[in-house]
């Protein structure tokens, strides 16, 4: 039986992707281990059909918390009985890659994002400096690759001359029938779920609120400006119109989701990750049957135009979004159009579709999921 073990930075409460595949490896016969980190608020979770390994840190953020992470998790994974190891974007790939080197032991590197070019790095010349020169050094050296996106996978085979491979981070198909859905004919619910940084657009639908009438705006995560989404809120009155629902684990999301009436998906332009970027948030919008409100970025459009199931919105103001989301709700005939293409998208948009490529990357070291 093989034994893998996949390391990621978060507290695995709501990663779909990394739970995702780890069912998708199970399939294999294979024994999995996935690790993370434990923090002072991390929820607990739920019992799972794979291993888990949760680690508390020292450190929480910057330099000393990814240099004790990679530290600590080389450690670790040195003296475990392994086969596989699988590093989960460019935070956890040094400490993965020493071990497969040391051990010669397979390494699987999934991008979950343009790592280098992300909101919290794109202005900061010294951290961006040292990320990119681990990505250079190790990338051109990884033999099983996969990301989000094509833009995403283009860029890094064109950069360091790899094959790094497509898994978009889709759910699982929903079969609507076994979720109740609750009925508010008076109110309609704009949604966001996500993490809760820079760049997502949630200052501008916020302020937008004042501008839309019979519409609640709930968020769903959290993240480095939750606090300041929150001050903002009740700096304008707007508690009864923005909810905050906090962090809820993956397993519950799907029944917030399915109440929705349109989902946003915001992302400024901070940057090539966001640019590129094909969030699972989008996904889920559509498998719920909710009809979206994107930015106008290559990936993201090209989903929403293909299966017409939204439409898109350009950053200027607050005043001009709440225009454009009103207009969503008051032409009708569209409206219902998007929501009937959902249904379409739905079956073609879902993980069992999906997985067939992370089969194939896998059985190239030694997985076999015809068992």
């Amino acid at each position: 039986m093989k034994k893998i073990y996949l390391s990621v930075t978060n507290d695995l409460v709501t990663d779909q992707r990394v739970h995702k595949i780890a069912v998708s490896l199970l399939k294999s016969g294979a024994d999995v281990t996935l690790v993370g980190r434990k923090l002072k608020n991390s929820l607990s979770v739920d019992k799972r059909d794979y291993n888990i390994k949760r680690i508390k840190f020292l450190f929480t953020q910057g330099f000393c918390f990814y240099a004790e992470y990679n530290i600590r998790l080389f450690l670790y994974l040195l003296f475990k009985k392994l086969d596989v190891l699988v590093a989960n974007d460019l935070d956890s790939l040094p400490a993965n890659y020493l071990v497969s080197r040391i051990r010669r032991k397979s390494l699987v590197y999934d991008s979950h994002e343009y790592y280098t070019e992300v909101p919290e790095l794109v202005n900061r010349k010294f951290p961006k400096k040292v990320w990119l020169i681990i990505e250079k050094i190790i990338l051109p050296k990884i033999n099983y690759s996969y990301t989000v996106s094509n833009e995403i996978a283009s860029t890094y085979n064109d950069l360091y001359n790899i094959d790094m491979k497509v898994v978009r981070n889709v759910p699982y198909y929903l079969d609507k029938k076994n979720i109740r859905k609750v009925q508010n004919e008076n109110e309609k619910i704009i949604l966001y779920q996500g993490s809760l940084n820079i760049g997502r657009g949630l200052e501008e639908m916020i302020d937008s609120m004042k501008y839309i009438e019979n519409c609640k705006l709930q968020i769903i995560g959290d993240g480095d400006i939750s606090d300041l989404l929150k001050t903002r809120v009740k700096e304008q009155k707007l508690e009864n119109k923005v909810i905050f629902l906090g962090k809820i684990p993956f397993q519950e999301l799907m029944k917030y989701t399915v109440n929705a009436d349109v989902g946003i998906a915001l992302e400024e332009n901070l940057g090539l990750n966001y640019y590129y970027a094909l969030p699972n948030k989008l996904f889920d919008y559509i498998q719920a049957g909710v009809p979206v409100l994107i930015s106008p970025f290559p990936e993201m459009q090209r989903i929403v135009n293909k299966y017409d199931v939204g439409t898109v919105y350009n950053h200027l103001n607050p005043e001009m979004l709440a225009k454009k989301i009103n207009e969503i709700f008051e032409l009708e005939k569209r409206y219902n159009n998007w929501k009937e293409n959902t249904k379409i998208a739905a079956k073609e948009l879902c993980w069992e579709n999906e997985e067939l490529v992370l089969f194939d990357v896998y059985s190239k070291v030694g997985l076999n999921f015809s068992k």
